[in-house]
Protein backbone atom coordinates (compact mmCIF):
# COMPACT_ATOMS: atom_id res chain seq x y z
CA UNK A 1 0.00 0.00 0.00
CA UNK A 2 1.46 3.32 -0.90
CA UNK A 3 1.25 6.46 1.32
CA UNK A 4 1.18 9.69 -0.70
CA UNK A 5 2.99 12.18 0.30
CA UNK A 6 1.98 15.70 2.29
CA UNK A 7 3.33 17.54 -1.09
CA UNK A 8 1.40 15.12 -3.63
CA UNK A 9 -1.59 15.61 -1.68
CA UNK A 10 -1.47 19.43 -1.74
CA UNK A 11 -0.70 19.73 -5.39
CA UNK A 12 -3.05 16.79 -6.03
CA UNK A 13 -5.82 20.02 -6.80
CA UNK A 14 -2.97 21.63 -9.25
CA UNK A 15 -2.69 18.47 -10.87
CA UNK A 16 -6.65 17.67 -11.50
CA UNK A 17 -6.88 21.38 -12.71
CA UNK A 18 -4.48 21.30 -15.34
CA UNK A 19 -5.89 18.05 -16.68
CA UNK A 20 -9.17 20.14 -17.13
CA UNK A 21 -7.83 22.71 -18.69
CA UNK A 22 -6.64 20.48 -21.41
CA UNK A 23 -9.98 18.83 -21.99
CA UNK A 24 -11.61 22.29 -21.99
CA UNK A 25 -8.58 23.55 -24.75
CA UNK A 26 -9.30 20.51 -26.44
CA UNK A 27 -13.03 20.79 -26.50
CA UNK A 28 -12.04 24.39 -27.69
CA UNK A 29 -10.22 23.07 -30.67
CA UNK A 30 -12.42 20.84 -31.96
CA UNK A 31 -15.48 22.90 -31.25
CA UNK A 32 -14.27 27.14 -31.53
CA UNK A 33 -16.91 29.50 -30.59
CA UNK A 34 -18.82 30.55 -33.22
CA UNK A 35 -18.59 34.37 -33.45
CA UNK A 36 -19.97 37.26 -36.38
CA UNK A 37 -17.91 40.42 -35.03
CA UNK A 38 -15.94 39.74 -38.28
CA UNK A 39 -19.18 40.88 -40.24
CA UNK A 40 -20.26 44.35 -40.71
CA UNK A 41 -22.18 45.74 -37.93
CA UNK A 42 -25.86 46.13 -38.42
CA UNK A 43 -26.43 49.02 -37.13
CA UNK A 44 -29.96 50.93 -35.87
CA UNK A 45 -31.47 54.22 -35.51
CA UNK A 46 -32.58 52.78 -32.09
CA UNK A 47 -31.47 53.35 -28.40
CA UNK A 48 -31.84 50.01 -27.05
CA UNK A 49 -31.46 46.55 -28.12
CA UNK A 50 -33.12 44.06 -26.40
CA UNK A 51 -32.85 40.18 -26.28
CA UNK A 52 -35.52 37.81 -25.87
CA UNK A 53 -35.40 34.34 -25.86
CA UNK A 54 -38.88 32.92 -26.30
CA UNK A 55 -37.90 29.39 -27.80
CA UNK A 56 -36.87 26.51 -24.82
CA UNK A 57 -35.68 23.43 -26.21
CA UNK A 58 -37.53 20.09 -25.30
CA UNK A 59 -34.77 18.41 -23.97
CA UNK A 60 -36.64 15.38 -24.13
CA UNK A 61 -36.04 12.76 -27.79
CA UNK A 62 -36.24 13.71 -30.20
CA UNK A 63 -34.69 16.95 -29.05
CA UNK A 64 -30.95 16.23 -29.43
CA UNK A 65 -29.77 20.26 -28.76
CA UNK A 66 -28.02 19.02 -24.88
CA UNK A 67 -25.95 16.90 -27.38
CA UNK A 68 -24.37 20.00 -29.53
CA UNK A 69 -21.26 21.34 -28.16
CA UNK A 70 -22.59 24.90 -28.89
CA UNK A 71 -26.28 25.56 -27.76
CA UNK A 72 -28.26 27.36 -30.91
CA UNK A 73 -29.99 29.47 -29.03
CA UNK A 74 -26.49 30.72 -27.04
CA UNK A 75 -25.41 31.23 -30.78
CA UNK A 76 -28.12 32.90 -31.67
CA UNK A 77 -27.44 35.36 -28.84
CA UNK A 78 -24.17 35.69 -30.14
CA UNK A 79 -24.88 36.99 -33.58
CA UNK A 80 -27.53 39.68 -32.43
CA UNK A 81 -24.72 40.66 -29.90
CA UNK A 82 -21.66 40.71 -32.49
CA UNK A 83 -23.86 42.19 -35.26
CA UNK A 84 -26.60 44.46 -34.28
CA UNK A 85 -25.53 48.43 -32.96
CA UNK A 86 -27.97 50.88 -31.46
CA UNK A 87 -27.14 54.12 -32.87
CA UNK A 88 -29.90 56.32 -32.21
CA UNK A 89 -31.38 58.60 -29.58
CA UNK A 90 -35.43 56.96 -29.17
CA UNK A 91 -36.80 53.96 -29.78
CA UNK A 92 -36.11 50.35 -29.45
CA UNK A 93 -35.57 46.97 -31.17
CA UNK A 94 -36.39 43.75 -30.15
CA UNK A 95 -34.71 40.70 -31.18
CA UNK A 96 -36.39 37.38 -30.52
CA UNK A 97 -35.41 33.77 -30.53
CA UNK A 98 -38.59 32.16 -31.84
CA UNK A 99 -36.81 28.55 -32.67
CA UNK A 100 -33.71 27.09 -32.42
CA UNK A 101 -34.60 23.31 -32.40
CA UNK A 102 -32.34 20.44 -33.30
CA UNK A 103 -33.94 16.68 -33.55
CA UNK A 104 -33.49 13.51 -34.72
CA UNK A 105 -35.65 10.68 -35.81
CA UNK A 106 -34.38 7.55 -36.92
CA UNK A 107 -31.21 8.59 -38.77
CA UNK A 108 -32.94 11.87 -40.34
CA UNK A 109 -31.29 15.10 -38.07
CA UNK A 110 -33.39 18.03 -38.44
CA UNK A 111 -32.58 21.49 -37.36
CA UNK A 112 -35.07 24.56 -37.94
CA UNK A 113 -33.92 28.29 -36.47
CA UNK A 114 -36.36 31.18 -36.93
CA UNK A 115 -35.67 34.72 -35.19
CA UNK A 116 -37.68 38.34 -34.80
CA UNK A 117 -36.63 41.84 -34.93
CA UNK A 118 -39.18 44.40 -33.99
CA UNK A 119 -39.05 47.90 -33.74
CA UNK A 120 -40.74 49.89 -31.33
CA UNK A 121 -41.41 54.13 -30.96
CA UNK A 122 -40.61 55.98 -27.98
CA UNK A 123 -44.23 55.07 -27.21
CA UNK A 124 -44.18 51.05 -27.48
CA UNK A 125 -45.99 51.47 -30.62
CA UNK A 126 -44.93 48.56 -33.28
CA UNK A 127 -43.26 50.00 -36.45
CA UNK A 128 -41.94 47.60 -38.86
CA UNK A 129 -40.72 43.86 -38.31
CA UNK A 130 -38.91 40.99 -39.49
CA UNK A 131 -38.63 37.32 -39.47
CA UNK A 132 -35.57 35.10 -40.78
CA UNK A 133 -35.74 31.50 -40.81
CA UNK A 134 -33.89 28.64 -42.07
CA UNK A 135 -33.35 24.98 -41.99
CA UNK A 136 -31.39 22.35 -42.74
CA UNK A 137 -31.25 18.49 -42.51
CA UNK A 138 -29.01 15.51 -42.16
CA UNK A 139 -29.76 11.88 -43.13
CA UNK A 140 -27.43 8.75 -43.11
CA UNK A 141 -25.50 6.75 -40.44
CA UNK A 142 -24.22 9.22 -37.98
CA UNK A 143 -21.21 7.50 -36.13
CA UNK A 144 -20.34 11.65 -34.43
CA UNK A 145 -23.91 13.45 -33.21
CA UNK A 146 -21.88 16.00 -31.94
CA UNK A 147 -19.37 16.63 -34.35
CA UNK A 148 -22.70 16.51 -37.28
CA UNK A 149 -24.68 18.84 -34.74
CA UNK A 150 -21.88 21.15 -34.50
CA UNK A 151 -20.96 21.54 -38.21
CA UNK A 152 -25.73 21.80 -39.15
CA UNK A 153 -25.10 24.32 -36.25
CA UNK A 154 -22.36 26.17 -38.20
CA UNK A 155 -23.91 25.64 -41.60
CA UNK A 156 -27.37 27.17 -40.38
CA UNK A 157 -25.63 30.15 -38.72
CA UNK A 158 -24.00 31.20 -42.18
CA UNK A 159 -27.56 31.07 -43.48
CA UNK A 160 -28.85 33.00 -40.84
CA UNK A 161 -26.57 35.97 -40.83
CA UNK A 162 -27.60 36.08 -44.82
CA UNK A 163 -31.33 35.65 -44.15
CA UNK A 164 -31.33 37.90 -41.04
CA UNK A 165 -29.41 40.78 -43.09
CA UNK A 166 -31.84 40.44 -46.14
CA UNK A 167 -34.33 41.06 -44.34
CA UNK A 168 -33.60 44.29 -42.78
CA UNK A 169 -32.12 45.29 -45.54
CA UNK A 170 -35.64 44.79 -47.66
CA UNK A 171 -38.48 45.46 -44.59
CA UNK A 172 -36.62 47.59 -41.93
CA UNK A 173 -34.51 49.71 -44.28
CA UNK A 174 -35.60 52.79 -42.95
CA UNK A 175 -34.70 51.87 -39.22
CA UNK A 176 -30.72 51.54 -40.63
CA UNK A 177 -28.68 54.22 -39.08
CA UNK A 178 -26.43 54.20 -42.38
CA UNK A 179 -29.75 54.81 -44.80
CA UNK A 180 -27.12 56.93 -46.84
CA UNK A 181 -24.43 54.22 -47.36
CA UNK A 182 -24.84 51.96 -50.28
CA UNK A 183 -26.39 48.97 -50.09
CA UNK A 184 -24.13 46.10 -50.26
CA UNK A 185 -25.11 42.78 -51.22
CA UNK A 186 -25.64 40.38 -48.48
CA UNK A 187 -23.80 37.59 -50.79
CA UNK A 188 -20.59 38.96 -50.89
CA UNK A 189 -20.08 39.00 -47.04
CA UNK A 190 -17.62 36.27 -46.72
CA UNK A 191 -18.95 33.46 -43.86
CA UNK A 192 -15.76 31.28 -43.57
CA UNK A 193 -14.21 33.11 -40.55
CA UNK A 194 -12.40 36.67 -39.46
CA UNK A 195 -9.48 37.66 -42.04
CA UNK A 196 -6.43 35.75 -42.00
Amino acid sequence: MSVLSRRAILALPLILAACGDDESQDRANRFPPLRYDYLPPIQLNVASIEIQQRFIPAGVPPDVSASDPIQPTDVLKTMANDRLQALGTTNKAVFAILDATLSKTGDVISGVMSVSLTIYDADNVQRGDIVANVQRTHTGEDDNLRRTLYDMTKDMMNAMNVEFEYQIRQHLKEWLATSTAPDTPVEQTPLTGPPS
